[in-house]
């Protein structure tokens, strides 16, 4: 019973990360200004690490959680080089 709850909860929290890696989507493309572009790349960083962690779980492979690691690592990076253009015009100075 327990090991039908674990997959059918994992199922539905892939399906919603999903939907909310289309709207950061949309909000990436669709956005009015640079900073909502930003803040929807981090969403969409931010969602496909979990993503990658639930079915990590589902599998039961290690390598997933090693990749979400190294997203969240790129994503914060790159989140704040962008955040630093945005503010001044140049990455580095």
């Amino acid at each position: 019973m327990s090991a039908d709850i674990l997959y059918w909860s994992i199922a539905i929290a892939q399906v919603l990360l999903a939907v909310a890696m289309a709207f950061a989507c949309l909000r990436m493309f669709r956005g009015p200004r640079a900073q909502d572009r930003v803040l929807g790349l981090d969403t969409l960083y931010v969602n496909s690490m979990l993503l990658l962690i639930t079915y990590g779980i589902r599998v039961g492979s290690p390598i997933y959680f090693e990749a979400a690691l190294i997203i969240g690592l790129l994503g914060f990076v790159a989140t704040v080089a962008l955040a630093k253009f945005l503010m001044r015009g140049e990455v580095i100075e």
